[in-house]
């Protein structure tokens, strides 16, 4: 590698950087953490209660009921998102809500709503998947080499 020089501040930086640095708020890293892991916990124990009620009222076998479920929690996000209110639980859970699906949800309605007065192609369309398009191209990509790491590897496939 080229022979890069570091940049050495000058005493005027380096004592704004200490001023920075005594002032900038401490982040509750494991308050944080507690709230995420908890938020994005009864998240999924919400999923899991809604997966074993279509096993049990609605008569569908286990490996099947995950579909419904799915839709349930993405329809149950988008309504809250509408409503305001999906967005004030996001504040304080932090990452917890936007690791399962309905986070997912909540960007592409967000979008949605906030693009709306542009028009339905240009407003609604154009900007609800500049987001959830990246993680719609991943999902495919990474899903194709896994694909392929199994065809490679004898374990899938016919």
């Amino acid at each position: 590698m080229a022979n890069k020089k570091k940049k050495t501040l000058t005493p005027v930086q380096q004592q704004y950087q200490s001023f920075a640095k005594e002032r900038e708020p401490q982040r509750p890293v494991i308050k944080n953490s507690i709230r995420a892991f908890f938020a994005g916990g009864t998240i999924c124990l919400i999923g899991q209660g809604i997966q074993d009620a279509m096993v049990h009222w609605f008569h569908y076998e286990e490996d099947k009921a995950g579909d419904p479920t799915v839709a349930i929690l993405i329809l149950i996000s988008i309504i809250l998102t509408s409503l305001g209110v999906y967005d004030k639980f996001a504040q304080w859970a932090g990452a917890g809500s936007a690791v399962p699906v309905t986070g997912f949800a909540n960007s592409m309605c967000s979008a949605a709503l906030e693009h709306r007065s542009e028009g339905y192609v240009l407003g609604v369309g154009g900007n609800m998947f500049k987001l959830a398009g990246s993680v719609i191209v991943f999902g495919v990509v990474a899903a194709f080499i896994i694909g392929i790491i199994h065809i490679f590897l004898g374990t899938g496939g016919s």
